[in-house]
């Protein structure tokens, strides 16, 4: 379906694209230009494939395309279609004028969670060969993440790498890097022998120290390269060189398992675009913060996970910033999961160890918690006669019962059409109408008929119940880092995200809402607009003694310097020795004897002992900000535990301007409906085409607005402005 008639300029846009000097420079903007150059966000997800069109001086066009499971490329390409079809080009032709793809997708993330991944090997140090599947007897390891009851229902996280597909390899290096035994090559060369005869198409080595000395780790690669040089083949030392046998295991384990998939996935991708005409630079997004080129997604397959939801945090942050928000919670509901991220005082929230699939890696990326509430998310009854909601999702096949393509069960995109929320005959843009009566049916039968409810309270029971979980995530996600939620904004997007944000919002206690104009393809936006980024870091553990006076006095300046040193050579080789490449130094500090550290900015400069003074005056402060006044104890010793070297290169530079819809709210009213809403029943509600609300536009609720892309919903009482950018401000209660 095309959004072509109702594609609206979200704002007049500047872009200035920078290239690797190792790729040709691309200008953009000449007058004398007659092709048009585009640039092209993409991010899949199990509803949607969301598209974002860049090009100079116009406003972005977005652009929604079922998502298709088989081949997701499939997909991708239908987006480009009818991106093709709103600027009057064959596919052909505006694919050629592409100049920069950017990509987000859950491909990593589906592969680990399904267990789809390719056959993996794991060599480690002899006597440590237990250290995957003990784990570190944490979260569901010991059932105390998602079992219930008794500990007896535990359950152990299904294992990427079976016990006999684990080899012990006689070697070993001490905590020093010093060789203490040295590898048995013979014994690599017959364990490499008999896993090749077994079907392993993938391994994955991580021997103990290895983050001190990859020495062994080296040997086994050239091993590998003689005896099985087709294996895909991940070294700790290098994905993943910090302290902590499990997490660093288990990263490489996770990057190999994935790594075919990844490199097949994104091959893949790339010939369709390629065959379609496409001959720009193509990047993957990086979890961490930023993007990758698509050459590099193979080796870096572990990154990847979470890559889509990381694009609308990064995009966010920058929309944050320019607004002057210093703390925003950022809500993604689309049709299969509801993803919510922070920025504390203007920076993403990023965790060092994080959880994919019930296992821990050693991997930081930008922080995602993710639960199963989407707008194809299934409502049904359990056996104690409770309506639940989720976390199964009817995804985009057969899909939600109003969409007419097999799906019986009913969706919480069912109850809004029940509703009156959401237009079926409007529903992107138009393109995609709706069946109301099968939303109706499957409610009925589902839902209603088992509790003795009308279809349209068991609807209303639905919504309420959706909401109040994503309402439930908003104040765990805050309240777990310290902070109260009621000092956040939230930021709303996702196809889903505008229509139930109001409810979640306010019912979390949250004051201000805002919904930017990219809101329907917002990751997509951000995968775009985000810098290349690479991350290095290393495990360098420095101590101070306990009751120092000063503690900076006792930790070596030189070694410090050495090793970040180090680590920005190395991140400026993987950006090709960009000079436009913008680093940054991060030392994590914490107490002798404490678990928990925390990531400090280092200065540019040489590292003195002033230096790191101030670092550990910022990082008492910043300790005490976190867990309390009084709780920093300097006495007890403080341990420099990992240094970072981040390096960015800017892609895209997008300068908005201003939005061309009108301050007057009167000229984009369609008309009126009645819609049900918790607080009146059912009520006439006036319903306005969103894409026409100009800067100056003043609401009060409760109103509807219909975008191509989504349904904005403005509560009863609630009041919105549409700011100087076109983002939807909206005061959940309706105090402005």
């Amino acid at each position: 379906m095309s959004l072509r008639r109702n594609a609206h300029d979200i704002s007049a846009c500047h872009i200035r694209t920078l290239r690797k000097p190792t790729l040709r420079e691309i200008s953009v903007g000449s007058t004398t230009d007659t092709a048009p150059r585009f640039f092209v966000g993409t991010d899949v997800g199990g509803t949607f494939t969301d598209l974002v069109v860049l090009q100079d001086g116009r406003p972005p066009r977005l652009f929604k395309s079922p998502t298709t499971p088989r081949d997701r490329s499939e997909g991708v390409i239908a987006a480009l279609a009818l991106a093709a079809e709103s600027y009057g080009m064959s596919l052909g032709a505006f694919c050629a004028s592409i100049v920069y793809f950017a990509h987000g997708t859950t491909a990593a993330t589906n592969a680990l969670i399904e267990r789809k991944g390719t056959p993996t090997a794991l060599l480690t140090t002899r006597g440590f060969t237990d250290t995957m599947l003990i784990q570190r007897s944490m979260t569901s390891w010991v059932g105390l993440a998602n079992a219930t009851g008794h500990y007896s229902r535990r359950r152990n996280p299904e294992p990427i790498v079976a016990r006999d597909r684990i080899a012990g390899i006689t070697e070993r290096i001490d905590s020093s890097g010093a060789q203490v035994v040295a590898l048995n090559e013979e014994e690599v060369r017959g364990v490499l022998r008999r896993l090749r005869t077994e079907g392993v198409r993938a391994l994955a080595v991580s021997f103990l120290w290895s983050f001190v000395n990859g020495a062994h780790e080296r040997q086994v690669e050239r091993i590998a390269q003689e005896e099985w040089p087709e294996a895909y083949l991940t070294l700790s030392h290098r994905v993943a060189p910090v302290i902590g046998e499990y997490e660093r295991s288990a990263t490489t384990v996770v990057n190999s398992y994935l790594g075919p998939v990844i490199r097949d996935y994104v091959a893949g991708l790339e010939r369709r675009l390629r065959s379609s005409g496409f001959a720009g630079d193509f990047s993957i997004m990086d979890s961490g913060g930023g993007v990758m080129r698509a050459e590099d997604a193979a080796s870096r397959a572990a990154s990847m996970l979470t890559s889509g939801p990381a694009g609308g945090v990064l995009a966010s942050t920058a929309l944050a910033k320019r607004l002057g928000h210093a703390n925003v919670i950022t809500s993604d509901m689309g049709g299969t999961s509801f993803d919510v991220g922070l920025i504390i005082d203007g920076q993403p929230l990023v965790e060092l160890v994080s959880e994919v699939g019930d296992l821990h890696l050693a991997l930081p990326r930008i922080k995602v918690t993710a639960i199963g509430a989407g707008g194809g998310s299934i409502a049904w009854v359990d056996e104690a006669g409770v309506l639940v909601v989720g976390p199964e999702s009817a995804g985009s096949v057969p899909g939600p019962a109003c969409y007419g393509r097999g799906g019986d069960r009913p969706t919480v995109t069912d109850a809004d059409v029940v509703l009156g929320i959401i237009d079926p005959a409007r529903f992107l843009g138009g393109k995609m109408p709706l069946d109301r009566s099968m939303a109706e049916k499957a409610i009925r039968e589902h839902i209603a008929d088992p509790l003795g409810l009308s279809v349209e309270e068991a609807a209303a029971g639905i919504r309420r119940v959706a909401d109040n979980q994503m309402a439930d995530l908003l104040r765990k996600v805050t309240v777990e880092q310290g902070h109260d939620p009621r000092d956040f904004t939230v930021y709303a997007y996702g196809g889903a995200g505008p229509t139930h944000a109001y409810a979640y919002t306010e019912a979390a206690g949250i004051a201000t809402l805002v919904v930017p104009p990219t809101s329907t393809v917002h990751s997509a936006y951000g995968t775009v607009t985000a810098d290349r980024y690479r991350a290095v870091q290393t495990t360098d553990v420095q101590r101070t003694p306990p009751g120092a006076a000063d503690p900076a006095a006792h930790l070596d300046t030189v070694r410090i310097d050495t090793a970040l040193g180090e680590l920005a050579r190395r991140c400026l080789a993987d950006l090709d020795d960009d000079p436009r490449t913008r680093l940054t130094r991060v030392a994590y500090l914490k107490f002798r004897r404490q678990s928990h550290e925390l990531p400090l900015t280092l200065p540019d400069g040489d590292v003195t002992t002033d230096v790191l003074r101030d670092l550990i005056a910022e990082f008492r402060a910043a300790y005490e900000r976190v867990y309390g006044a009084g709780t920093a104890l300097l006495a007890a010793g403080v341990e420099i535990h990992t240094l970072r070297v981040e390096g960015r290169v800017t892609v895209t530079d997008v300068e908005q301007g201003p939005h061309a819809g009108s301050p007057d709210p009167a000229a984009s009213l369609l008309g009126e409906r009645d819609v049900h809403f918790p607080e009146t029943g059912r009520v006439p509600t006036p319903v306005y085409r969103g894409e026409n609300l100009g800067p100056g536009a003043a609401l009060t609720g409760p109103a509807i607005l219909e975008f191509p892309g989504t349904t904005v919903v403005l509560g009863p009482g609630q009041a919105l402005k549409v700011d100087p950018h076109s983002n939807l401000v909206i005061d959940c209660k309706g105090d402005a």
